[in-house]
């Protein structure tokens, strides 16, 4: 028989996750989170994963929420536990993932008297959080208020914060004392539905749960727009949605349109210009002005090209709309006009108002792009041994259909640079665009996805959150593509740092190997140095296995960003 914990705060949380359709919650081992842990652990609809380090405890969570677009709860004990968390619940809030984020903490009277573990841990997450709450622990009565009072607002708090994660699609912040005895079980719990309250089925950016924009609103954008001739869709970070790919099949049809996408759009066609950096980069201020938008549309997360940063930046639009529920992002600081409507409905009601607007400004995209495009394929086909020959090699060996999930830093940018099939979805930790939770995060993703799921990171990313291979979790169908090239290669990229006399400082070289790690966490290891070992362990690389697999390949760190800089040379 399941054991319960006695404290009916705990119970009352437990229930109301259930409630709000929370079945996973990764817990990290500890004395304080006891009840909760109790909770979680025994009941039936939950499934509990352990995960010792707090912050991969995080990322991990965060991948699993990533991949279900359901809330996951993380639960800690307290003290510096919590504090671990933090570098995910950035990248979440900024992100848009649901995450709920509990922390057990000791009663008030018991904060900062010298004791240990008895940090300030409310509203610790002020800066990136979507709601935070600290509960009153049962044995806090004020007056002649008593538990079920006590029990009563607490109810209020956790239903507000678990119906804000999905609304906000973004993380909550649960604090909750709880005083000694923590291990007391019961055999049976009680019965709280009458305190837990669930705004119905609660789904962010659905066509049934908006408010549509009014008509004479949405007419004046659209006369704007129909007499505008050059106009650019520009698609940052954006989870695989079928409406939208269908949307934008649409819109790309206007040859005054042209989109915009990177990797992480998850949007890929032939009318599409997939490689920014690549068709900008050779591009003189004549062909900048030529190519300069009257209107510049965007929506998803954060956008990975300098490039077009720069260029939009410097030769800025007369108008600039985004659209998006809740945030308004002024990254190429022209916003004129912020839609807070979610794209899909946005574009179904906007339609209906558009008119195809005759103009050269698509074909002139096109034109310049199908010459980069033969640039490219060009180069690479004799392209030495080094990071981006790399990448040509490994992104074509990809199965037809999996999970590409991208480390930060060189390896997002140089994915910029490549086509990838439509059966490939793309994620990466652009939110807050840190290093330090990749393989965590890629691990929760693999767990919660029933495509193979492969990781492509390099060296610093890797080693900097190899506590995220201390998981029991990991499936077999895992894999690990690591591009290891003895240090952080793009600060060779970067003018400032190799023209200093601290590039060691900024780089971080070594001759650090993952063979070792593998071992102990029993991966399946390979390693390659040169192309013909790289496309003889590619051929086996994704094939079924009993154990999840690494490829580690070594490339030249001295070469590298010399051949980078001649690709981008020979595009012009």
């Amino acid at each position: 028989m399941p054991k319960y914990p006695k404290k009916k705060l705990a119970q009352l949380l437990l229930q109301a996750c259930v409630t709000h359709n929370i079945d996973k919650v990764v817990i990290s081992p500890g004395s304080r989170n006891a009840p909760l842990t109790l909770g979680f652990v025994n009941h039936t609809d939950i499934s509990a994963f352990s995960i010792v380090d707090e912050r991969c405890a995080a990322f991990f969570a965060l991948g699993l929420a990533q991949q279900s677009g359901k809330s996951v709860a993380l639960l800690c004990t307290s003290g510096s536990a919590l504090l671990n968390y933090y570098p995910a619940i950035a990248e979440a809030y900024y992100s848009k993932i649901p995450l709920v984020v509990i922390s057990a903490d000791r009663p008030e009277h018991l904060i900062d008297i010298g004791d240990g573990q008895t940090i300030r841990q409310a509203n610790v997450f002020s800066n990136h959080i979507c709601f935070q709450t600290n509960l009153q622990t049962q044995g806090a009565m004020s007056g002649s208020e008593g538990q079920d009072e006590i029990l009563a607002k607490n109810a209020l708090k956790i239903n507000e914060a678990l119906d804000v994660s999905m609304e906000r699609m973004g993380p909550v912040h649960i604090n909750i004392p709880f005083d000694e005895p923590l291990y007391e079980t019961v055999n049976d719990l009680y019965d709280f539905k009458s305190l837990i309250k669930r705004q119905g089925q609660l789904i962010l950016d659905t066509l049934l749960t908006e408010e549509p924009i009014a008509l004479e609103v949405l007419e004046k954008y659209a006369s704007v727009w129909n007499s505008a001739s050059k106009k650019m869709v520009l698609i940052g970070s954006n989870f695989p949605d079928e409406l939208i790919a269908v949307q934008m099949q649409h819109l790309i049809k206007d040859p005054s349109v042209i989109i915009l996408t990177e990797t992480t759009s998850n949007l890929s066609g032939k009318k599409y210009i997939n490689c920014i950096d690549q068709l900008i980069f050779p591009l003189d201020e004549d062909q900048f002005q030529d190519l300069q938008p009257d209107i510049l549309l965007t929506f998803g997360g954060m956008v990975v090209s300098k490039r077009i940063k720069q260029f939009l930046r410097n030769h800025k639009p007369i108008e600039h709309w985004h659209i998006d529920s809740h945030r308004s992002l002024d990254t190429f600081h022209s916003l004129t006009h912020h839609f807070e409507i979610s794209p899909q409905l946005f574009f179904s009601q906007f339609f209906f108002l558009t008119t195809v607007t005759e103009s050269k400004y698509q074909a002139k995209w096109y034109a310049v792009n199908q010459l980069r495009k033969l640039a490219h394929k060009k180069y690479l086909s004799d392209a030495e041994f080094s990071d981006i020959k790399v990448f040509d090699l490994v992104l074509d060996s990809l199965p037809e259909v999996c999970n590409l999930q991208l480390a930060n830093s060189s390896i997002i940018r140089y994915s910029q640079l490549f086509d990838l099939r439509p059966g490939i979805k793309v994620f990466c930790n652009r939110g807050t665009s840190g290093i330090d939770g990749s393989t965590s995060t890629a691990i929760g993703a693999a767990l919660g996805s029933v495509e193979q799921t492969v990781l492509i990171t390099g060296d610093i990313s890797f080693f900097y959150d190899s506590n995220g291979l201390w998981n029991k979790y990991i499936p077999a169908h895992f894999r690990i593509i690591l591009v290891n090239n003895n240090g952080g290669g793009i600060f060779r990229f970067i003018p400032g740092p190799k023209a200093s006399d601290a590039l060691d400082f900024f780089e971080t070289t070594h001759q650090l190997n993952a063979a070792s790690l593998c071992k102990m966490y029993d991966f399946n290891y390979t390693a390659a140095s040169n192309e013909n070992e790289l496309n003889e362990k590619l051929a086996e690389f994704y094939k079924p296995s009993e154990k999840a697999c690494l490829l580690e390949i070594f490339t030249p760190s001295e070469k590298n960003d010399l051949i980078l800089k001649d690709y981008f040379r020979q595009l012009s």
